[in-house]
C-alpha cells in the first residue's frame, strides 16, 4: 500500500483508540516499486487480528474469498479493514456487504481505493496490468453506493488526488 492510503487508516486508528478484533479484508502486501510501502496490521498491536486474501502472501492468515469468508466459530469483529483492494475485484459490492456482516453493531469499516484519477495497476506488484486481471477505478459515487446499508459513511475523494478513502460505521438497525 502507498503512504497516502497508509497515513490515512493510521490516521483514523488513532483517532478510533483501541481496537479487540480486526479483520482485514484483502491482506497480502504488495510490496511494488513505489519507493514506500507499509502493511496495516501493525497498527493494531492489541487486537485479535486475521488477515484474508484470495492469494497466499505476506499479510495472509486464511486464503479465502474476501467476499464470503466467514471465522468458524461465528463471531463479530470491531474493525473491518480493506485497502487498495476493491479496484481489484469484480467483487467489491460483496466484499462491502461481507465487511457490514462482519461487523458487531458499532463496528468500523476503513476502505481505501484507487480514485477516478489513478492509472491501472496491477494487484500483483503495481506494475502493469497482467493479461486477464481485473481492474477499474472506484468513484466516490459508487463507493457511497456500496457502503449505503452501513447507517453511516464519510467518503474523502479530495485529500489525496487518485484515491478515494471513507470510513463507515455500522449502527444497529441500519437497512441491510
Amino acid at each position: 500500500m502507498h503512504e497516502g492510503a497508509y497515513r490515512f487508516v493510521a490516521n483514523t486508528v488513532m483517532q478510533l483508540g483501541p481496537r479487540k478484533r480486526v479483520v482485514e479484508l484483502g491482506s497480502r502486501v504488495v510490496r511494488g516499486s513505489w519507493p514506500w510501502a507499509s502493511p496495516v496490521r501493525p497498527l493494531f498491536p492489541a487486537a485479535e487480528y486475521v488477515g484474508i486474501d484470495a492469494l497466499p502472501g505476506e499479510g495472509v492468515d486464511i486464503v479465502a474469498d474476501a467476499a464470503s469468508w466467514r471465522p468458524d466459530p461465528a463471531v463479530a469483529f470491531d474493525t473491518a479493514v480493506c485497502t487498495e483492494t476493491l479496484e481489484h475485484s469484480a467483487d467489491a459490492e460483496r466484499i462491502c456487504a461481507n465487511a457490514r456482516e462482519l461487523l458487531g453493531d458499532g463496528g468500523v469499516f476503513l476502505v481505501t481505493a484507487a480514485g477516478l484519477g489513478r492509472a491501472p495497476h496491477s494487484s500483483f506488484d503495481g506494475g502493469s496490468l497482467r493479461p486477464g486481471e481485473f481492474y477499474r477505478n472506484v468513484s466516490e459515487e459508487t463507493l457511497r453506493r456500496w457502503l449505503g446499508p452501513f447507517g453511516f459513511c464519510l467518503v474523502d475523494g479530495f485529500s489525496h488526488p487518485g484515491d478515494v478513502y471513507a470510513i463507515a460505521v455500522k449502527l444497529g438497525g441500519a437497512a441491510r
